[in-house]
């Protein structure tokens, strides 16, 4: 929080908008949300855009360092399932997370790299092909202009399809192909396969639907329905076309992947591909069980035995999330904002998604007509969604301070 309030300092001081546009604004690119209060950013100081495209940046390689080292120790969420997933290779080669950490941040400014070239060649100029590829790695979103991807080459958008989906992968299996020099550890990971599932199959019915419903060409409708599934799937939230004009079908579809998210160990937000795996897989037993009362089913998760204390991890943290999309929804309401808004700004903040839906904070739209009290509350929303909630929330719990 003391970082946020000073990295909102420029804004105040060389934008000159008011210190809760500017903490919100910060606090949604520290934590890689995307969602914003400013527009005319094509003509905003390059001073101003850089800095908001490094807070992404920076935040993206923090939290991705924060889930890999910390969270797993704390079990939140279920996490603690990766801690003996990092340590099968890093026992052999980096035993300390200090040198974890280290691989990811080169693996980090690697694939940054390559995006800046990429789009370079997809005719950004350099500093355009900088921000993005700040923003897109990071799965944060900003942009340099307010109409986002939209401004740039059909090509650029593939690219940034391409990469928001590597920046939604976990950052630990990119530092064991390395090391291992072998995509082995990507191609057989439970939780990539499914999120590369999830995006083929969402993208595919998508772009179906715009051939038959709004007759778009075919490639075109690849295009746009894989960029919005792949920037909604990671929280990325760049802005290609308003999907929320293509029908309650699609509306609701992209709604699930509003609160969907990536991969653990990805700069992505939401609730994340693997808690949905363990949920499925744990009513399918209790299924079976009902089939078979007697039978003795045990709980897998890339072959790795899922207990008790992991699927109770998943169950409060996913309710915790929902709860907290429902209590942030409320205040929202309170402040006479429409239902659609107050439920997708809800949404969008602790997913760490960027935009909502509505006509307000839709793709098209951004937050500055809220309330002040609304940017506060998504604020902590965003906050709250970051550290993955439960790490927040046991800081007001009497028995914390106790020990």
């Amino acid at each position: 929080m003391v970082c946020t309030v000073f990295a909102a300092l420029p804004f105040v001081f060389i934008n000159h908008i008011s210190f809760t546009d500017a903490f919100f604004e910060t606090m949604s690119g520290i934590t890689t949300t995307g969602s914003t209060v400013l527009s005319g950013l094509d003509d905003m100081s390059h001073s101003i855009l850089l800095w908001r495209s490094l807070l992404q940046w920076l935040g993206g390689i923090g939290f991705i360092v924060m889930g890999v080292a910390i969270l797993p120790m704390l079990n939140v969420g279920g996490m603690r399932l990766f801690q003996t997933e990092s340590s099968d290779w890093s026992d052999k080669s980096d035993p300390r997370v200090k040198n974890v950490a280290k691989s990811i941040v080169v693996v980090y400014a690697s694939l940054t790299l390559a995006c800046i070239i990429a789009y370079m060649f997809a005719g950004m100029n350099l500093f355009e092909a900088i921000n993005h590829a700040f923003t897109t790695i990071s799965t944060g979103g900003y942009s340099t202009s307010d109409g986002s991807m939209n401004h740039f080459s059909h090509s650029a958008q593939w690219l940034s399809t391409l990469f928001m989906f590597l920046g939604g992968l976990p950052f630990l299996l990119f530092v064991a192909v390395v090391k291992k020099k072998s995509v082995a550890a990507l191609a057989k990971d439970a939780q990539v396969l499914g999120f590369f599932k999830l995006f083929m199959v969402a993208s595919l019915a998508i772009a179906a639907w715009l051939v038959l419903h709004d007759h778009y060409h075919v490639m075109d409708a690849l295009r746009v329905s894989m960029f919005n599934v792949v920037s909604v799937l990671t929280t990325t939230g760049f802005g290609l076309e308003d999907f929320t004009a293509w029908g309650t079908l699609t509306t609701v579809l992209f709604a699930f992947l509003l609160m969907m998210g990536a991969c653990s160990g990805s700069t992505a937000g939401g609730i994340k591909v693997f808690r949905f795996q363990i949920a499925n897989t744990l009513l399918k037993i209790q299924m079976m069980k009902l089939i078979h009362p007697s039978g003795v089913f045990v709980q897998r998760y890339n072959k790795r035995t899922v207990n008790d204390e992991i699927i109770r991890s998943v169950v409060a943290f996913s309710l915790t999330f929902f709860a907290t999309i429902l209590i942030i929804a409320a205040g929202l309401s309170a402040l006479d904002l429409d239902a659609v808004t107050s439920l997708s700004g809800a949404i969008t903040a602790v997913a760490n998604v960027g935009p909502g839906m509505g006509s307000i904070i839709g793709p098209t739209g951004n937050f500055a007509p809220l309330p002040d009290a609304a940017k506060w509350m998504l604020s902590f929303g965003m906050l709250l969604g970051r550290l993955e909630i439960l790490t927040i929330l046991v800081l007001f719990l009497p028995a914390f301070w106790k020990r």
